[in-house]
């Protein structure tokens, strides 16, 4: 599949009466159960929305949840489209560009990270201060990402706050976007810490990217579900993303909403 009809999937929302989102929300592998903490919400699964692309990554739902977070109304996505998966990134990037269709002006991308700097633990939330990548190609129809600047300082230091008046201890870092899929080998570990990264995963960068370029806000979060190769001895698995994603689902969900009802 290489074309979404991003008018189509949003005006199937439309038709279902998801009109005045205030802000919508990405969800990385195993942090679905976000949804649980909306109320008066609405599932849709991405089945049922003529033209959607298919989920296929184990901890994505591929459902549309809608619902409120206090006095705010959230569109939440459970599952994303990886380029690893084949897809082409105009495919990899609709969610975004169903947000903008939308109308909505703000967006939380979150994803499931392993921790490349030591200084991380398994189960940091970390905010994403900054993006790179080792030269795949992660923006929409060749729009070159130099032309496009993200830029979170303006709001980190008020999400910071907010974590802290919270009880959340908040991280914050770089995220190395790679396409994968794979565990990173030690000496590419080695070269991305040298090159300043913090944690490394195989999403979010094109899409906070292409978020930046049609002009919606944009906040990232990383989960570290483990440490990457030969940051410590343990054997990396996908199980273990997920188990961490359990222990750590109710602080997420309790920060994400924080984030949402401070009008950030």
């Amino acid at each position: 599949m290489t074309e979404v009809n991003i008018a189509e999937i949003a005006a199937h929302l439309f038709e279902r009466d998801i009109t005045d989102a205030d802000v919508a929300v990405i969800l990385g592998s195993g942090l679905g159960d976000f949804a649980d903490s909306l109320t008066d919400r609405i599932d849709i699964p991405y089945s049922e929305i003529s033209g959607m692309p298919e989920v296929t990554v184990t901890g994505h739902s591929g459902t549309v949840h809608y619902g409120n977070s206090g006095a705010k109304k959230v569109l939440a996505f459970g599952g994303r489209f990886h380029s690893y998966e084949g897809h082409d990134m105009d495919v990899s990037l609709c969610l975004v560009r169903i947000v903008h269709e939308l109308g909505i002006k703000k967006l939380i991308i979150s994803n499931a990270a392993g921790g490349v700097n030591g200084r991380l633990e398994t189960g940091d939330l970390m905010l994403i201060n900054d993006f790179m990548s080792p030269g795949y190609a992660y923006s929409y129809k060749g729009v070159p990402k130099s032309n496009v600047r993200y830029d979170i300082k303006p709001l980190r230091s008020k999400i910071l706050k907010l974590a802290a008046d919270s009880g959340i201890h908040l991280q914050h870092g770089t995220y190395f976007y790679v396409k994968g899929p794979t565990y990173e080998t030690k000496a590419e570990v080695r070269a991305y810490r040298t090159m300043g990264a913090d944690v490394v995963g195989m999403s979010t960068a094109p899409e906070m990217l292409e978020a930046t370029r049609l002009g919606i806000s944009c906040i990232g979060i990383s989960l570290v579900t483990n440490m990457a190769t030969g940051v410590n001895h343990q054997k990396l698995d996908h199980s273990d993303v997920k188990e961490t994603a359990e222990s750590r689902k109710e602080d997420f969900a309790r920060f994400v909403n924080k984030l949402i009802q401070s009008g950030i």
